[in-house]
């Protein structure tokens, strides 16, 4: 089925039925239908048919229509994430975009009709940007053939493990940006799952999972940390997707313990969606790994780098950057291997290294050892020139009184001299980029040389 025909097909089922809560605002699937229809008519009045529309919304059931309805005239989507510097943004939008909507120019409602998908499978539906925490961000382009096969937007291939999760988001909690590739993903499978998506108007976390009655979410790290250290329990969660940056398996221990068997955890990159999944089932026995991937997804490792091949990888990057994709695999940027029971093992970051004397330290097998300290509950790491050795590795931990010179001595005797930190700082939590992931700029900034 084109996209977004799966939806569109759902939509036109239990007209009654809801499938949007924004605040008190209930819209039915009849309501979106509509919505999507008669904006779809609108854009191709004004010549967007087949054009590259950029969107800089905030998460409402409009801006959802109005990008559904671009999708329906095959218009390639630009998704612009919030929080972009003055050149970002520049950046993003002098990608050939040929018009741009915000939350003040939606395009109007005009008469419904029932629309016919135009996408062509070698066009290319969307343009996802990485976080441009290396520089510029990137854009993703992903066709409209990579999301008629997509795990999470086609129903008919969903895997059991998909279809149990969807099952989960009965009440599903959207917060963050339309144009993250995560929210993307797990958005469909919330919607073609035949849920509602709860949109909140002033979310106070975390309260808000316990005042709105959800039942599934996806969750950054430092939003399940703020969950286990205030103790909050979920009585309706059932389905909690945790993803976005590493988690040890004590973390993962410890919200199982706390939540029950409701967390999943994910692994992806916004070049190739979401790669893997760690189902409950596999907590607390596999919460050294990313769990194994998804059907259709393969997964190798190759000189210690991660490959991913599956029929939904981006086609490349928009902007020309070198395309990692080659004879259709991606080459991840992560460290890892893959086990004998197809598990995913993920050691660090191939571009997150510095050189000290000459020597390629990676930071994230550092940080996996800090975390396996019994005193300490996060550790990232980031590295910066250094006089003496070239470049040295900088630790941040969140722990409790912890000795300096027993976690550097712990490091050493996991990883060897090299690896040692220069300098550890004690954080009471990590600072969050626009993202939601790690803002390892902001520690870098913290270092006191």
């Amino acid at each position: 089925m084109v996209f977004p025909a799966p939806l569109l097909a759902l939509l036109s089922e239990e007209p009654h039925r809801p499938v949007f809560e924004h605040g008190s605002r209930v819209v039915t699937r009849a309501e979106l239908l509509a919505m999507i229809g008669g904006m779809a008519g609108t854009l191709d009045a004004q010549g967007l048919r087949g054009k590259a529309v950029a969107f800089r919304t905030s998460v409402t059931p409009e801006a959802f229509a109005a990008q559904m309805a671009a999708h329906v005239l095959g218009c390639r989507v630009v998704g612009v994430r919030p929080g972009y510097s003055k050149a970002q943004l520049a950046h993003v939008l002098a990608m050939d975009v040929d018009h741009v909507v915000d939350d003040a120019t939606l395009p109007e409602v005009g008469d419904a009709t029932c629309p016919t998908p135009l996408g062509r499978p070698g066009d290319v539906a969307m343009l996802a940007f990485t976080s441009g925490s290396t520089g510029r961000p990137k854009g993703c382009a992903l066709t409209y053939g990579a999301l008629d096969r997509h795990w999470a937007w086609q129903p008919g291939v969903w895997s059991p493990v998909a279809r149990e999760m969807a099952a989960g988001f009965e009440r599903y909690l959207l917060f963050g940006t339309l144009a993250s590739m995560v929210v993307f993903e797990f958005l469909g499978l919330a919607v073609l799952g035949g849920g509602t998506v709860v949109i909140p108007v002033e979310p106070e976390f975390p309260r808000v999972y316990r005042d709105l009655r959800i039942t599934g979410s996806i969750f950054t790290v430092p939003r399940l940390t703020q969950i286990i250290d205030t103790g909050t329990e979920l009585p309706d969660m059932r389905a909690m997707m945790v993803g976005g940056s590493p988690i040890s398996a004590s973390r993962l221990e410890q919200a199982v313990k706390l939540l029950g068997p409701v967390v999943y955890q994910g692994y992806g990159a916004t070049e190739a969606g979401s790669i893997s999944m760690l189902t409950p089932r596999e907590l607390p026995a596999k919460a050294d790994t990313v769990g194994r991937p998804h059907p259709m997804v393969r997964v190798r490792a190759h000189e210690g780098e991660l490959l991913v091949s599956s029929p939904y990888l981006m086609s490349g990057y928009w902007n020309g950057e070198e395309n990692p994709v080659a004879d259709g695999w991606l080459r991840t940027g992560d460290l890892g291997h893959v086990d004998d029971e197809g598990y995913i093992h993920i050691v660090g970051r191939a571009r997150e290294a510095v050189m000290v004397n000459a020597m390629v330290v990676y930071l994230g097998p550092i940080e996996r050892a800090l975390e396996s300290h019994p005193d300490v509950e996060e550790a990232y790491v980031v590295g910066a020139p250094d006089r003496a050795t070239g470049e040295a590795a900088h630790a941040f931990v969140v722990a409790k009184d912890p000795d300096i010179g027993e976690l550097k001595g712990h490091v050493q005797e996991e990883l060897g001299a090299d690896h040692v930190p220069a300098t550890i700082t004690v954080i009471d939590e990590v600072p969050l980029a626009a993202s939601g992931k790690p803002d390892k700029k902001a520690l870098l900034a913290l270092i006191v040389l």
